[in-house]
């Protein structure tokens, strides 16, 4: 009988195991996908690769020219496929204990959501490694038209430009109050690094949260002008934030670089609750 209770007990360890480990792969994944994305538009900043800025998927495209590349956006993919299992574990399983209240719901969909935004970048990283190609239709504009063809469209769209502006602002909340070190044991941290973690957290949440910003500010206006082209991403906000000067864009794409430091060392470090 205790045989037979300690396989049952290692069933649940071993899931708890896996998921932990696909979470922090997850976590390393996104955060080499900020240091791209960061480092493209530092580039641009000063003058390199003509000026282009680059959105996520341009980041990640970079992977493609490197001695294994394909290997690599193979582990890039994997790796977004792990945070968006984790980021569904937090909404069904409530791991964070948000609760069944409209509130806490809303929360655990906010997980969800922010799983899902990388379901893209992970089938086209794997397109990539599979086939060396990938369609490159904007397919966010795509979906953005067929909303705006809906009744009441136009309002759903500005609807979604406040909740990803509100989601920016919250961003830059988390950095200044602090929140966001809850997820990274600094315990074990080494005390002389903890200080120089802390602030890459903060300049990173704050440089991720003026992008978000920007990113909802589009979606407003495409709402605002019902027209799907009015929509940005990460590219077009960087295109704004150039036109206030190669210092403002240079500060922020190392804000973004980083807030994808800060992601390894919570792939390091994390703070798993639930599992």
């Amino acid at each position: 009988m205790a045989t037979s209770d300690t396989l049952l007990a290692a069933v649940p360890a071993t899931a708890s195991s896996g998921l932990r480990a696909l979470a922090r792969f997850g976590f390393a994944a996104k955060g080499v996908v900020y240091i791209l994305l960061g480092l493209l538009a530092l580039l641009a900043a000063t003058g390199q690769q003509g000026g282009q800025t680059a959105d996520k998927k341009q980041a990640v495209q970079t992977l493609q020219g490197l001695p294994g590349g394909p290997l690599l956006l193979g582990l890039i993919a994997f790796g977004l496929l792990g945070y968006i299992v984790w980021r569904f574990t937090q909404a069904l399983r409530d791991t964070e204990g948000k609760g069944s209240g409209v509130k806490g719901i809303g929360r655990r969909l906010g997980y969800a959501g922010s799983g899902l935004l990388y379901a893209s970048l992970a089938w086209y990283a794997a397109q990539l490694a599979l086939r060396g190609s990938s369609s490159a239709s904007n397919g966010q504009q795509t979906l953005i038209a067929k909303v705006l063809a809906w009744p009441a469209g136009e309002w759903l769209i500005l609807l979604v430009g406040v909740a990803i502006i509100g989601g920016g602002l919250y961003q830059i909340y988390r950095a200044y109050s602090g929140s966001f070190q809850k997820h990274v044991n600094a315990s074990e941290l080494p005390a002389a690094q903890r200080s120089i973690v802390y602030r890459t957290g903060q300049v990173g949440y704050t440089a991720r949260g003026i992008v978000m910003a920007l990113i909802g500010y589009f979606f407003v206006q495409a709402g605002r002008h019902s027209s799907a082209q009015a929509a940005g991403d990460t590219e077009q906000a960087f295109d704004l934030l150039s036109t206030m000067g190669p210092a403002v864009l240079g500060i922020v794409a190392l804000g973004l670089m980083a807030y994808g430091v800060y992601m390894l060392v919570q792939a390091r470090y994390p703070v798993l609750r639930g599992v």
